[in-house]
């Protein structure tokens, strides 16, 4: 037999899978079978960019051989950036788009553009009245089942420090963690947070910040959701925040890099703020709406295999040593029947060093202490 006919039973004519790293296609499984469960029959959006064509190929196997109904959405930066540039602060909400959201039963999105700061020279006033114009069909969205994931690009892994092929590797790894175990290990700390009543966050000088669960639900996210998954999550009660939080890991958002982020809360509301570095835009984002400077979140890393900071939210907040909060939106199920859901069209998680001169405490008993939850092994010695 001849190579050339090997390769031909390897890869019948039209077959989708020639050239594709077979990373792809494990990655599309798991998100159809693991992230939002898909059946026959669900109507499903897959919004990728562009660069991540390989997956949408892949997906698009997965739903045929299971029976789901996909349509993709192809996401651009630049015609997002074309738009918000040429409409200013007066925007609509797309009702066109929210009637499609209302037909669907499950969203995959990736990111992955060629450029992480294509939008960077949209005004920050341009895009928080577009999100409170949007809001209706993000809210919409997230009522359905859903996954965010992350395809691994050039852009992205430049961001990162690192090459295009060890991003490949970061990324799929995290992307392909054994989540059963992940689920087990990070049910010890979703139950002790449920229990919670309060929750106080001290870490080096400048954070010491107190806040209440009472009532409120801890979710353990294990690749669901979010892919990669990794964190324990629930919202403060609305009006219980109170102390001073120095947010020591930078973070990405509307293509340009705040740093150093000082919030000062009151009664549930940031009363003061500062930044190292785009202290306007963290300014646009907080004065959003109502909600937008309030807390919607508490989210505590437990992902040991992520041990590297990438510029990438989606993973960041899932490192081991980390605390994450969120000014704006709560996810609802997080929210108790007796609680307020904070309502915004922002949602913007902000992560804390845990890994040196920092404790975790629920109701007064330390859980984590430098980076060590109180389930592992050094937990005393840290």
């Amino acid at each position: 037999m001849t190579a050339d006919s090997l390769i031909d039973d390897a890869f019948p004519p039209g077959d989708p899978h020639i050239g594709m790293d077979p990373r792809i296609r494990e990655h599309a499984a798991t998100i159809v079978d693991h992230a939002v469960d898909l059946e026959a029959g669900d109507r499903v959006v897959i919004q990728l960019p562009p660069e991540a064509e390989d997956l949408a190929v892949a997906l698009y196997e997965q739903c045929g051989d299971i029976g789901a109904i996909p349509v993709w959405l192809t996401h651009s930066d630049r015609a997002s950036r074309a738009y918000l540039r040429a409409a200013g602060e007066e925007y609509e909400t797309p009702d066109h788009q929210l009637a499609f959201y209302e037909e669907t039963d499950a969203f995959i999105i990736a990111r992955g553009g060629a450029n992480v700061t294509e939008t960077s020279d949209v005004p920050p006033a341009n895009n928080a009245a577009f999100k409170r114009a949007y809001n209706p069909v993000q809210k919409e969205r997230l009522s359905k089942r859903w996954c965010l994931t992350q395809f691994p690009t050039s852009g992205h892994a430049q961001l990162a420090g690192m090459s295009t092929e060890a991003y490949r590797d970061f990324v799929w790894d995290a992307v392909g963690l054994d989540w059963d175990g992940q689920r087990e290990f990070q049910a010890q700390m979703a139950e002790r947070l449920e229990d919670a009543t309060e929750v106080r966050i001290v870490a080096g000088d400048e954070t010491d910040l107190t806040l209440s669960v009472a009532g409120n639900h801890a979710l353990n996210d294990y690749g669901e959701k979010n892919l990669p998954g990794g964190e324990v999550f629930t919202a403060p009660v609305v009006d219980s925040v109170d102390g001073d939080v120095h947010f020591d890991m930078p973070l990405y958002r509307q293509g340009r890099e705040i740093r150093d982020v000082r919030l000062t809360f009151e009664d549930g509301t940031v009363v003061a703020h500062s930044a190292g570095r785009n202290e306007e835009l963290l300014t646009e984002i907080l004065t959003t709406d109502d909600g937008a400077n309030r807390l919607g979140e508490l989210g505590i890393g437990m992902n040991r295999a992520i041990d590297r900071f990438t510029y990438n939210m989606l993973f960041d907040e899932k490192m081991g040593e980390t605390v994450h909060l969120a000014v704006g939106a709560a996810y609802p199920e997080t929210v108790g029947d007796d609680n307020m859901v904070n309502e915004s069209a922002e949602h913007v998680d902000m992560i804390v060093d845990m890994s040196e001169e920092a404790r975790l405490e629920f109701d007064d008993e330390v859980v984590q202490r430098n980076g060590i939850f109180v389930f592992e092994d050094g937990f005393e010695d840290a």
